[in-house]
């Protein structure tokens, strides 16, 4: 639908309620002429040109429309509250959670992607945990992987295809990782399958005999189809064979290294 205001002409986007679209620009149009009387032809702000930002009004301060940032606020508080000495980050989000972690403290970052740019606090290597072996054995006491194993053998990061990606990274990890040593590890969950080459998903009883030959769980959280964070959960047959009734959440696992 196009309006004029002003000498200027904008497609809004379709609505099925024309009357919406109608309050919008009737709101709009009252707004700018009041603003063009008040501001008395302010010299120092001039009116440039016309950008209307029609759907913002009745939204919330903020959404969460993605599993990220209460996984990443939930981990990162852990680290925060188990100050360890050394913790390396597989693959997770700079600008999530690897950004809250280094706001109080030094964070060691491999990742198969470059990073063109300096932050403090992080200190970056590329490196593709399938095939790294120049990474000490027990080099750290603390370590996170979240939301990227899934990933690993896909092709989507450039990396090897190999179907075997996730094991073998699973595999480098927990050697990296000294024995008695944090895992923080998290994957989509769901009905188990392959959404080529986007991702995994993976069923919880898949996954508890997984981490479970080699860790033991120290706590377990998961975020909901709906993006609702569930924390210290405990882990009985009803929830985990039907994987939490979830087509697409997250399982967050803190493991301890035997």
């Amino acid at each position: 639908m196009k309006i004029n205001i002003g000498k200027l002409s904008i497609t809004l986007q379709k609505n099925s309620n024309n009357s919406n679209s109608a309050l919008e620009k009737d709101w709009y149009d009252k707004d700018y002429e009041l603003y063009k009387r008040t501001s008395k032809n302010n010299s120092v702000f001039p009116l440039y040109k016309n950008y209307p930002c029609l759907n913002d009004r009745d939204k919330s301060a903020g959404f969460i429309n993605n599993p990220y940032f209460p996984q990443d606020y939930y981990v990162a508080k852990k680290i925060f509250d188990k100050n360890p000495l050394k913790h390396v980050d597989i693959g997770s989000r700079i600008d999530g959670f690897v950004a809250h972690v280094a706001i109080f403290r030094k964070i060691e970052v491999f990742d198969i992607r470059p990073m063109d740019y300096q932050i403090p606090n992080i200190i970056f290597k590329q490196a593709d945990l399938t095939n790294e072996t120049s990474i000490p054995t027990n080099y750290c006491d603390s370590i996170s992987c979240l939301h990227a194993l899934e990933h690993f053998g896909l092709g989507r990061y450039g990396d090897h295809i190999d179907p075997d990606g996730h094991l073998k990274g699973f595999e480098q990890i927990t050697r990296i990782l000294k024995p008695g040593g944090v895992f923080y590890f998290s994957v989509p969950m769901g009905i188990q399958r392959i959404e080529f080459n986007a991702h995994r998903i993976f069923g919880m009883p898949y996954l508890i005999n997984w981490v479970s030959k080699d860790y033991t769980i120290s706590s377990f959280a998961y975020i909901d189809d709906s993006c609702i964070l569930h924390k210290e959960v405990i882990l009985d047959n009803k929830n985990t064979h039907n994987s939490f009734e979830c087509n697409h959440g997250c399982a967050i696992f803190e493991l301890i290294k035997k």
